[in-house]
């Protein structure tokens, strides 16, 4: 059941890759290891990710809305294994596990299309731009 309306999606996309970025910090597991590593750099691609989507809160919208739920959909699943995947569940795997399920839940149930509004005001745009 599909209920978050993509430009809520959108939102929580950017705090989300911030607050991915932010976590080896914010909740003391950045030893300088995968467990720093694995975060941050997904945190970027999911920012990444959103500026290019095209949806209400891309900025580039070069990536279908679908495909970003796609990627959204594997990204979480690389975070919630990545404890195991590089061996570091044995010190800290809690906050990786929980933005996986997260990242997987918001993909399955965001809305595959964005608002009609929006799609709206961009078939009005000016295709030469």
């Amino acid at each position: 059941m599909r209920f978050i309306p993509t430009r809520f999606h959108g939102i929580l996309d950017y705090l989300y890759g911030i607050l991915l970025i932010a976590s080896p910090w914010l909740f003391d597991f950045a030893a300088g290891g995968a467990e720093t590593w694995v975060p941050v750099v997904i945190g970027a691609i999911v920012l990444l990710q959103t500026i290019f989507t095209d949806f209400e809160m891309g900025l580039v919208k070069k990536i279908p809305m679908q495909s970003h739920l796609m990627m959204d959909f594997g990204i979480g699943v690389i975070l919630a294994l990545s404890p195991w995947l590089f061996g570091f569940a044995d010190r800290i795997y809690t906050p990786h596990l929980i933005f996986g399920v997260f990242s997987i839940l918001a993909s399955l149930t965001t809305h595959r299309t964005p608002s009609r509004a929006y799609k709206t005001h961009v078939a009005h745009e000016d295709p030469l731009k």
